[in-house]
C-alpha cells in the first residue's frame, strides 16, 4: 500500500558534470519501510543520486526532501540531525585501517557525542550480532576477508539505528556466496529494524532478491519503475538488455569496428 508521505523525495533534480548531464530533471518518491533498488550500468549516475539524497551534493536545479523538509540548501550544521537518521554503506566499505572494529563501529557515536564508552561498546556488540560477527571487536579490517569487511561496514551503518539505510553497490567485489549473504543481511535488517532501504547496484540478481521496487536509471532519467516480478515483461530494449546482461548491437558494432580498423579484417590478415 502506497504511503501518503514519502520519506525521501527528489523533485525535478538535475546535475551536470563537465557539460555532461548526469541527472536530467528526475522525480523520485521513496516510501518508508520498503527496499527500493536503483539499477543501471556503471557511470549512469546512481551514486550521484545517492549523494544528493544525503546532502553531499547539491543539484544544479530541483529540490531534495527528507520527509517534509527540503534539504537542498541546508548548511552542514543543519544537515547533522537529518544525517543521524541515515546510514550509508559505501561501495568499498570505507573502514579506517588504523582503527579496530570496535573503534570503526563506534566512530559515528563518538563523533556525535552519543552515549558513554560502556553504552557504545554495548551497541557495538548488538550490531555485530546482527551481522553475525560478534567477537571481532579487537581485530583490524586488514585481518578480515572482503565479505567480513562489508558486514562490519554495514554494522557501522546501522549503529545509530537509522530510519534510512543507503547501500552503494553492496555486492561489488564479492563472490556469489558472499554476495548472497549480504543480500540476506539487507533483507533481515529491513525486517528486524523496520527501516527504509535504498540500494543502488548493477547486480540484477541482488536487485531481484532484495527489492520491493526496481527502477533503472539511463542517461539521467528513469526508464523503468516496477516490482521485481514485472521487470522481465518490459518492452524497453535497453532495460531488457541490461537485465539479460547483453550488449546492444550499437555497442558491439563500436567494438568490432575499432578492432577491424586497428587489426584488419580476417580476410586481410590471411
Amino acid at each position: 500500500m502506497t504511503s501518503a508521505r514519502p520519506i525521501l523525495r527528489l523533485e525535478s533534480v538535475s546535475k551536470v558534470f563537465d557539460g555532461l548531464p548526469v541527472l536530467d530533471s528526475i522525480d523520485l518518491e521513496i516510501q518508508p519501510r520498503q527496499t527500493t533498488v536503483i539499477i543501471g550500468p556503471s557511470g549512469c549516475g546512481k551514486s550521484v543520486m545517492l549523494k544528493h539524497l544525503i546532502g553531499l551534493i547539491s543539484p544544479d536545479s530541483g529540490k531534495v526532501f527528507f520527509e517534509d523538509r527540503e534539504i537542498t540548501s541546508l548548511s552542514e550544521r543543519e544537515l547533522v540531525p537529518i544525517r543521524k537518521r541515515m546510514g550509508f554503506l559505501f561501495q568499498g566499505g570505507a573502514l579506517f585501517d588504523s582503527m579496530t572494529i570496535l573503534e570503526n563501529i563506534t566512530f559515528p557515536m563518538v563523533e556525535h557525542n552519543i552515549g558513554s564508552a560502556a553504552s557504545r561498546n554495548h551497541r557495538c556488540a548488538e550490531v555485530l550480532k546482527l551481522v553475525g560477527l560478534d567477537g571481532m571487536q579487537e581485530r583490524y579490517p586488514a585481518e578480515l576477508s572482503g565479505g567480513q569487511q562489508k558486514r562490519i561496514a554495514l554494522a557501522r551503518a546501522i549503529a545509530l539505528d537509522p530510519d534510512v539505510i543507503f547501500y552503494d553497490e553492496p555486492t561489488t567485489g564479492l563472490d556469489p556466496i558472499r554476495a548472497d549473504l549480504i543480500n540476506e543481511l539487507i533483507l533481515s535488517l529491513r525486517n528486524a529494524l523496520d527501516n527504509t532501504a535504498l540500494v543502488v547496484t548493477h547486480d540484477i540478481d541482488s536487485a531481484r532478491k532484495i527489492g520491493d521496487r526496481i527502477l533503472m536509471l539511463h542517461k539521467g532519467r528513469f526508464i523503468l519503475d516496477a516490482p521485481p516480478s514485472e521487470i522481465d515483461n518490459t518492452t524497453n530494449s535497453i532495460v531488457s538488455g541490461f537485465i539479460q546482461g547483453k550488449a546492444s548491437e550499437e555497442e558491439l558494432a563500436t567494438i568490432h569496428g575499432r578492432l577491424d580498423r586497428e587489426h584488419g579484417s580476417g580476410e586481410e590478415r590471411r
